[in-house]
């Protein structure tokens, strides 16, 4: 009865990711992460913080897997996994740009 349980429930696998890109072979590997994740139809939802849905735990795991297999050799990454429930609670804020901030990006401009 808990693998019916399982498999009927969405969950969200988040990754997170801070990795080098200082040389050649660092920023390399850093790129084919992050095409790997799109090839595993992750979709990036910051910069570094790619979402995928998958059908339960099981499944959930299958991708855990493929990530640990696609690690690159340096760097930081974390995986979250949570119910599409939890993630429709996400909260977005965003902020107001100011004064201060449209007075520099002007200056750039120039």
């Amino acid at each position: 009865m808990k693998d019916i349980e399982d498999s009927s429930r969405y969950m969200r696998l988040l990754v997170f990711f801070d990795l080098p890109v200082t040389t050649k072979k660092e920023r390399f590997f850093a790129s084919r992460f992050r095409r790997d994740l799109q090839n595993a139809s992750f979709t990036m939802i910051q910069y570094s913080v790619y979402c995928r849905v998958c059908k339960g735990q099981s499944n959930a795991n299958l991708y855990l897997s493929l990530l640990s297999k696609i690690t690159p050799p340096r760097g930081s990454i974390r995986v979250l996994t949570i119910t599409d429930t939890q993630y429709a609670r996400m909260k977005i804020l965003l902020g107001k740009e100011k004064t201060q901030e449209k007075t520099y990006t002007q200056l750039l401009l120039f």
